[in-house]
């Protein structure tokens, strides 16, 4: 069965801020040497004429491949419908309002490239919005959220499928469990994880497993261009920001597989979350 990473933005010193159709393709190759079938690049938040530079390039890239052995199948937004107040690594400034201008703006002649975009469910006219790029097939996945459990809800209920990197840049309190909160206790939506050893406890983890739907966990990598490769070193360090904030997974979807397999995960188990369950994720309309 296919392994599937459904969100990275990069790996070994390349990433999808970038215009050489050569650098995404690097991208593909060091993925697909680590096991990995089909990727899904995530392009960056950022003003919407770079954004659409970048996805560009990813597309000139998809119609070059021919040879490297991780397909890239599509693109994530990651932005820029999203909440300042829940930017992590990524840059506020890029943040626009999710308007249907600003929508046509960003998509318009890239509807057959992506995948997936990630929204904030909580700012204004998110939930219309919502709805239209659900109804246009695109995969509506909410994070960088200040989300309440209530606001989480309505953004599900407007078709959002799926929750982007649990627990990280995103709201959970024990008296407003918020968007993560929402994303362990409904059974239905599908929640990324990145199971390096830097962005979640090892009890957070256990948490989700014994929480959540085994059906509807995606193990993703959210590597980025620091992210080393074989021989690099530091495989298990956290990638941080000029400010130290966590900026990227550490390991690939297979590295942390075999990691949390080896700490006593069940193996099938683990290996559903990178094969049917992203398969099902993408099939999901």
């Amino acid at each position: 069965m296919k392994i599937i990473d459904i969100h990275t933005h990069g790996i070994g010193g390349y990433d999808t801020r970038t215009t050489a159709e050569g650098d995404i393709l690097k991208i593909a190759g060091i993925h697909g040497s680590y096991g990995i079938s089909e990727i899904i690049l995530s392009v960056y938040s950022a003003p919407i004429p770079i954004m659409r530079e970048n996805m560009d390039t990813v597309r000139k890239a998809m119609e070059m491949q021919d040879v490297e052995p991780a397909k890239i199948i599509g693109v994530h937004l990651e932005g820029p419908f999203l909440n300042p107040s829940k930017c992590g690594a990524l840059s506020a400034s890029s943040f626009v309002e999710p308007t249907e201008d600003n929508f046509k703006e960003l998509i318009e002649g890239f509807e057959d490239i992506v995948k997936i975009i990630t929204i904030a469910p909580e700012i204004n006219e998110a939930i219309g919005l919502i709805k239209k790029m659900s109804g246009m097939g695109i995969i509506v996945s909410m994070g960088h959220s200040d989300a309440t459990y209530n606001e989480a809800k309505a953004g599900f209920n407007a078709g959002a499928k799926g929750i982007t990197h649990i627990f990280n840049a995103m709201r959970f309190h024990h008296r407003e469990p918020g968007l993560a909160g929402f994303g362990l206790l409904n059974q239905d939506i599908y929640i990324e994880l990145i199971a390096d050893p830097c962005h979640l406890h090892s009890k957070t983890l256990e948490l989700i497993f014994k929480t959540k739907n085994p059906d509807r966990i995606i193990i993703v990598s959210d590597t980025v261009k620091e992210t080393k490769v074989r021989g690099g070193g530091g495989r298990e360090q956290g990638i941080t920001d000029i400010h130290g904030r966590l900026s990227g997974g550490c390991m690939t979807i297979t590295e942390s597989s075999k990691r949390l397999i080896e700490i006593g995960y069940n193996k099938n188990s683990i290996m559903r979350c990178i094969t049917k369950n992203p398969k099902m994720y993408l099939s999901s309309f």
